[in-house]
């Protein structure tokens, strides 16, 4: 007995002790729980306030304003204007360029190693009329091959200076072809497969101006570098000395500089001593838009597109340009005044994000304009300047659709020996070209000038409705092209068609189509091994 009860003591003790022990652990296990509810709730909190905070810093911290800011201190240069340097005996102006690299002080004490054509940065203006020959001798003494394309101009596949026409360091290309096509403002820079940003951005651009009878006789002002300027717009950012070809967090429309210089000059100003003041505005950045106006918002005249003249002076107050599009505006001055070209934010990138971190919101001044106190007197600007040179539909042969993604145009990247569209030679086609990809996009076509037809359904506003090889596109845009191909055919070279925002462009965002005779067939373009360089 005395074993029996001995042997259940420890079992009672147990269980009682167990039932003591039990809330005890319990409480304890979720006072536990607690603190780490509590740790990990907080942990969250400052987590969460700490993203917010982060968030609100990107976001104030993504636009750009140089409003108020520049202080116009530096006079505005003027690319020179290139003299041939021969005529050939049929008649062919002969014109040399180099493509070189170089060192600029854009700050003063500060040497920015830059590329230029002829000089250390930029190149020179050529000049030509309708009917020229002409001959262009590009010499290439950079340390890698590179390229250039005639933006713009009307002329042979072979001439066209795509990423097909490689100019390997040491090598000179010659294209030449017959300027058939009305007066224009047109400019020249590198199209090497991949590597189109940099080589642009590094300072390889210029002007090429074209003039016809019509244009010469029209009253409107037109002596170079007096009162017609030509305006090379381009943002840019320095790291020290050199220049920043980085891409901001979030950037995924390319580089975005954080200040602008036109013709290669910082903070820049100019004296006029005219009435009427002819700006050839180029935007030559590789991925802002601007919204150009003045800083007093007074009007001014938009004379001319990219293709050339419009039928009649179309008046305005801002005026938007994307990568590579370029427009021809006339501008009143009063003696003794002071007025600023301005590029103002624009709310039509699509949604508020792209907006902010695409440059939508950002903001510049540009160029200062100061007028002498006694002006020369201009003429007045003419109520009709001539006919459009472009096709509508209505002998169209054929309608092709093109959509704009990241992902390439039609769902394909580029590819060098990929044609991508036939055309047949002297026919009309219409190009419908939409963007639905979230973000900013442009759309150039190389050789042809075309007619924008409709934006969305309606017709065009004032400022598209001339001769034009690139347009911009912003997310939820769909325009109608009207294009005639009347180029020399060449089965075997293409050109091409392209989101001009640089960035997209060397991703892939870029088609090739050749034109052939009735019946042909597209052949094999040929491809340098240095074609493929930035790939």
């Amino acid at each position: 007995m005395a074993k029996t009860g001995t042997a259940s003591e420890p079992g009672k003790t147990g269980k009682q002790g167990g039932e003591a022990a039990g809330p005890r652990g319990g409480r304890k296990g979720r006072r536990t729980l607690r603190r780490v509810l509590i740790t990990l709730g907080t942990v969250a909190t400052v987590l969460l306030v700490l993203l917010g905070a982060g968030f609100a810093w990107l976001w104030t911290g993504a636009d750009t304003s140089t409003v108020g800011e520049t202080s116009f201190t530096n006079e505005l240069a003027v690319p020179p204007l290139a003299e041939p340097t021969r005529v050939k005996a049929d008649g062919t102006k002969v014109f040399d360029l180099a493509m070189r690299a170089g060192e600029k002080e854009f700050r003063p004490g500060r040497k920015t190693t830059t590329w230029g054509f002829n000089g250390d940065h930029l190149g020179p203006t050529l000049r030509a009329e309708r009917g020229d020959k002409v001959e262009v001798r590009v010499r290439n003494t950079l340390d890698e091959p590179s390229t250039v394309h005639w933006h713009g101009m009307h002329l042979p596949a072979r001439m066209d200076g795509g990423p097909h026409q490689m100019v390997p360091p040491g090598a000179t290309w010659t294209p030449h072809w017959t300027i058939d096509q009305p007066a224009a403002t047109l400019w020249y820079h590198p199209h090497p497969h991949g590597k189109t940003e940099t080589h642009v951005q590094r300072g390889l651009a210029g002007m090429f101006l074209l003039d016809d009878q019509r244009s010469s006789a029209l009253p409107l002002p037109k002596t170079y570098g007096v009162d017609d300027l030509p305006v090379i717009v381009q943002d840019v950012t320095f790291d020290g000395a050199r220049f920043d070809h980085g891409h901001g967090f979030m950037r995924n429309v390319g580089f975005l500089g954080d200040r602008t210089m036109v013709n290669g000059t910082l903070d820049p100003y100019r004296e006029v001593r005219d009435e009427l003041v002819r700006l050839r505005l180029l935007n030559a950045s590789t991925a802002r838009v601007y919204s150009f106006g003045f800083d007093d918002n007074r009007r001014y005249a938009q004379i001319a597109t990219d293709g050339g003249l419009l039928e009649r002076p179309a008046q305005t107050r801002r005026l938007q340009l994307s990568p590579g599009e370029r427009a021809e505006i006339v501008v009143r001055m009063r003696p003794g005044e002071r007025t600023t070209l301005r590029s103002f934010p624009q709310d039509n990138y699509g949604d508020a994000w792209n907006t902010r971190f695409g440059g939508g919101d950002d903001s510049f001044d540009v160029l200062q304009l100061r007028a002498a106190t006694t002006l020369r007197p201009s003429p007045e600007l003419p109520g009709r300047m001539g006919e459009l040179e472009v096709p509508d539909a209505s002998d169209a042969v054929r309608a092709r659709h093109f959509d704009l993604k990241m992902s390439g145009i039609n769902g394909r990247k580029m590819a060098m020996d990929r044609v991508d569209e036939t055309v047949t030679r002297g026919t009309t086609e219409t190009w419908t070209v939409r963007n639905t990809n979230g973000m900013p996009h442009n759309f150039h076509v190389h050789d042809v000038q075309f007619r924008v037809l409709e934006v969305n359904g309606q017709t065009p506003p004032a400022h598209l409705r001339g001769a034009k090889d690139t347009v911009f596109l912003p997310n939820g845009t769909t325009m109608k092209l009207a294009m005639r191909f009347d180029g020399p055919p060449d089965p075997d070279t293409p050109y091409m068609y392209h989101c001009h925002l640089l960035y997209h462009e060397d991703l892939g965002m870029m088609g090739q189509f050749v034109v052939v005779e009735k019946g042909e067939r597209a052949g094999r373009p040929a491809v340098r091994d240095d074609a493929h360089a930035g790939h």
